[in-house]
């Protein structure tokens, strides 16, 4: 079974043949890493990461300095005064914690209350807490993606547990207003805690955790070109988790187990790259964006942006849908081109189900069905983007050219 999978996937890659240029802008799914950031990993491998941090002997206490830089580091970048950073494996193991372990703590509390559109490693932990009793609300978005905000302070009460709303919705890139959120939850009820999905916004949007207020953040390394396995979780002090996972005593109580300290240690320096490089960057991939979505709205008919535009959108975000496009069957196209992007819609069983993120901004099937995502980076060049756009042109014609006529 493993052997004929392996056969069928040598045979799709062997099909790629060699295209003329390779353009990766699937960095939602998985990142390019900085050259910096993997000199950094790998001598921590070689000279003084590779000891368990909680064990007292050289090796230990020098993976344990790395520990206690990334903190300071990342505590700096974000601006937070107070708090604690846990590191865990992933951004998906931060939100889980953040959820579950906020739940475990505090059990007389049990409403959530997240946004519709939220990343599935915040949506399927509130689901499961449903299925354990706790009541979730789903808080509506406008059609750029924006909460209601009279519909969050409707449903702040004595029972609300948290408000979960990510910095920046990883499908269609919406800048939410923190700082209105946060003044909504503190106005109804100081005591309802403030969870934000900052993966996206590391180093895409300035962020100062000293005046936001924000009680729980949580972070992915492979977002900023860190190593993959490398995540973390900000806790404001005075915030109790309880850990969701046990096993052998650590250096941090709540993520039990041996900490990937060259990852941490990888992240930690791609932290220091976007910090020195943070306003050259973020303008880097706002022209790198503006480029590509412009190219793709005047040279491609029926073609529809998803999301905000302008400063309201993430410096790096692209999403957009083709009508008489179905989007796997596109980013399929763009694959043997040598362009690589993500679809908006999940294939499982048979069936194509489109992104919950853009039906809950009320795009059509049609449209949702026919989205991708594309995401510009400091790693990009001009050449990259255009070579990206002709090729997109071509592909969109090709897909529409073979699809049945009345399915997208």
């Amino acid at each position: 079974m493993i052997g004929n999978l392996s056969s069928n996937l040598r045979a799709l890659i062997e099909a790629h043949g060699r295209p003329e240029r390779e353009v990766y802008l699937d960095l939602e799914n998985s990142g390019l890493i900085f050259e910096e950031a993997l000199n950094e990993l790998l001598k921590s491998y070689r000279e003084s990461g590779y000891g368990h941090p909680s064990i007292t002997h050289k090796p230990g206490w020098s993976s344990l300095e790395l520990l206690l830089e990334a903190k300071e580091n990342l505590l700096s970048f974000i601006k937070a005064r107070d708090g604690e950073v846990v590191f865990t494996h992933s951004g998906t193991e931060a939100n889980n914690l953040a959820i579950m372990g906020l739940a475990k703590a505090t059990p007389n509390r049990r409403k959530i209350i997240i946004s519709s559109i939220e990343h599935l490693s915040v949506k399927f932990p509130a689901e499961r807490l449903q299925e354990l009793g706790f009541r979730v609300m789903e808080i509506p978005v406008d059609d750029e993606g924006f909460v209601n905000l009279d519909y969050l302070s409707d449903q702040i009460d004595e029972e609300a547990l948290m408000v979960s709303v990510a910095a920046i919705n990883h499908e269609i890139g919406t800048v939410q207003d923190l700082r209105a959120i946060a003044d909504v939850v503190r106005d109804k009820d100081p005591e309802t805690i403030i969870h934000t999905d900052a993966c996206d916004a590391l180093g895409r949007t300035p962020l100062d955790f000293g005046k936001l207020e924000i009680d729980i953040a949580s972070f992915s390394g492979h977002k900023i070109h860190a190593p993959k396995g490398v995540g973390a979780l900000y806790v404001r002090d005075g915030i109790k988790l309880e850990p969701i996972i046990h096993g052998q005593l650590s250096s941090q109580s709540l993520w039990p187990g041996v900490e990937n300290i060259p990852s941490i240690a990888g992240f930690s320096k791609a932290i220091e790259i976007f910090r020195e490089n943070f306003d050259n960057y973020r303008e880097k991939m706002k022209n790198l964006r503006d480029i590509l979505i412009g190219g793709i709205l005047s040279q491609i008919d029926d073609a529809f942006l998803n999301g905000p535009r302008g400063d309201r959108r993430a410096v790096d975000n692209v999403n957009v849908s083709f009508l008489g496009c179905e989007g796997e069957a596109l980013t399929v196209e763009l694959s043997l081109r040598g362009v690589y992007v993500s679809s908006g819609s999940a294939c499982t069983s048979r069936t194509l189900e489109p992104s919950h993120v853009l039906l809950a901004i009320k795009r059509p099937y049609e449209i949702a069905h026919g989205s991708i995502l594309m995401k510009t980076s400091p790693l990009h060049g001009e050449k990259d983007i255009e070579y990206a756009l002709g090729q997109l042109v071509k592909a969109v014609e090709r897909v529409r050219s073979i699809a049945p006529k009345g399915v997208v």
